[in-house]
Order: structure tokens, then C-alpha cells, then sequence
């Protein structure tokens, strides 16, 4: 297995990881940390992608994981910011199931020996949605840590940032999320016939 592949499925394994972190009550300062773990889980998507197209390692597993790891901690954070009443239900519903679309979607294909991978609209959807949740992780901290709180010379501003501008990116990636999830489906109609 070559070093990409073993970067996605570190990502993978972060993900409960983040989860007990965000999610377990009384952890001191399990909030700053999930965000500290979500951000290098993101930053390993970023790199087993160069790594993969630098060294020429791009396999079968890394185009159908990556896309997959991607999912579990995008799903993951976005059910956890839900819960924090950080995130509308409605949204995280759309984004999640566009993802349940877009692997059932590979699943069929791979069924035929084809693999759909990574297209460039779900790539910018997939940065989008990280940059999103980074900030409003970031949010959930400046509003939920006294400590964190005080170190802000200007609280005023910085809340007023982490509130409007983690929401904007937020609607953004799920207008491009429903674009990238037709996109998928106008391309690959082909794995989808139903009188296949």
C-alpha cells in the first residue's frame, strides 16, 4: 500500500477520533481539539492528493476511498454541528444526501468495472465544505470557550465574522454540492439505464 492510500485511511480512523471529541461532554477542551483533528484529517486529503499525482500512485483504492473518506468526515462534522444547532438540518440533509447519491451512483459503476472518480465540481465541493466547517468549528469555540473567548482583542468583530461568513460558505457549498451531485448524474447516465 502506498503512502496516499495509507493517508486515506489515517483519514478514515480520524474520524471517530473527531467524533468522541466534539461529541463526549466534559472533555476539557474537546471542542478546540475535534477542530484541531478535523483540520489535519483535511489537510491529509490535501496531501494524499499530491502525493498520488506526484509520485504517480493514483490507484483503484485511492479513487474510490478518498472520495469516500472525504464523506465520513464531512457527514461526520456536519451531524455533529447539527447537534450544536450550529448547522440547519435541512442542509446537512442535502449535502449528506447528495453523498449517499454519488456512492450509490459509484457503486453501480463499479459494479460494471467502471470507476467514477473525483470530478472537478465535487472537488471545489468538497474544499468549500471543509473551509465551512473549519470556520463554523471555529465559531462553536469562540462562543462556547470563556478562555478562547478572552484571548480575542476585538470579540464584537470576530463573532460577527464567524457567524455571517462560515454561514455564507456554508449555503455556497450546498448550491454547489446539488450542482456537483447533477453533474455526476448527467455524465455518468450511462451507469444508471434502468433497462441495463
Amino acid at each position: 500500500m502506498n503512502l496516499a492510500n495509507k493517508l486515506t485511511i489515517i483519514r478514515i480512523f480520524l474520524v471517530p477520533v473527531f467524533l468522541i471529541f466534539i461529541a463526549v461532554k466534559g472533555i476539557p477542551y474537546g471542542n478546540v481539539i475535534a477542530t484541531f483533528i478535523f483540520i489535519l484529517a483535511s489537510l491529509t486529503d490535501k496531501l494524499d492528493g499530491y502525493i498520488a499525482r506526484s509520485r504517480n500512485q493514483i490507484t483503484r483504492f485511492g479513487k474510490f476511498m478518498d472520495p469516500l473518506a472525504d464523506k465520513l468526515l464531512v457527514t461526520s462534522a456536519l451531524i455533529s454541528l447539527v447537534e450544536l444547532q450550529v448547522v440547519p438540518g435541512w442542509a446537512a440533509v442535502i449535502i449528506i444526501a447528495r453523498e449517499f447519491a454519488v456512492s450509490g451512483l459509484r457503486t453501480i459503476a463499479a459494479a460494471d468495472g467502471v470507476v467514477i472518480a473525483a470530478s472537478w465540481w465535487g472537488k471545489i465541493k468538497t474544499v468549500i465544505q471543509i473551509v465551512a466547517i473549519i470556520l463554523l468549528l471555529i465559531n462553536v469555540n469562540i462562543t462556547t470557550n470563556n478562555f478562547l473567548s478572552s484571548l480575542i482583542p476585538n470579540k464584537k468583530f470576530m463573532e460577527t465574522f464567524f457567524y455571517y461568513v462560515p454561514n455564507a460558505l456554508l449555503y455556497l457549498a450546498v448550491a454547489i454540492t446539488i450542482i456537483s451531485g447533477i453533474d455526476y448524474f448527467i455524465k455518468n447516465k450511462d451507469a444508471v439505464k434502468i433497462d441495463k
